[in-house]
């Protein structure tokens, strides 16, 4: 696998949600600093046996509704 794709959400208090498409691999962290690091972390340890993926690419998934009116 050459990349592992994270949908990444802001939480209404404004911290940060991510979760991979396909794998059982999910972090949250106040800052996108942080969750960085996180997803980091989370991807190696899900990986401590096999070779993880070369990159990881979060996408910023933002739901927003809108009043037609």
């Amino acid at each position: 696998m050459n990349e592992i794709v994270f949908e990444v959400s802001q939480e209404a208090d404004g911290g940060f949600t991510a979760e991979a498409i396909g794998e059982s691999i999910f972090t949250q962290a106040d800052t996108w600093d942080e969750l960085r690091a996180n997803v980091r972390q989370a991807v190696q340890a899900f990986y401590f046996d096999s070779v993880p993926p070369a990159s990881i690419r979060l996408r910023m998934v933002r739901d927003e509704v809108l009043a037609v009116a």
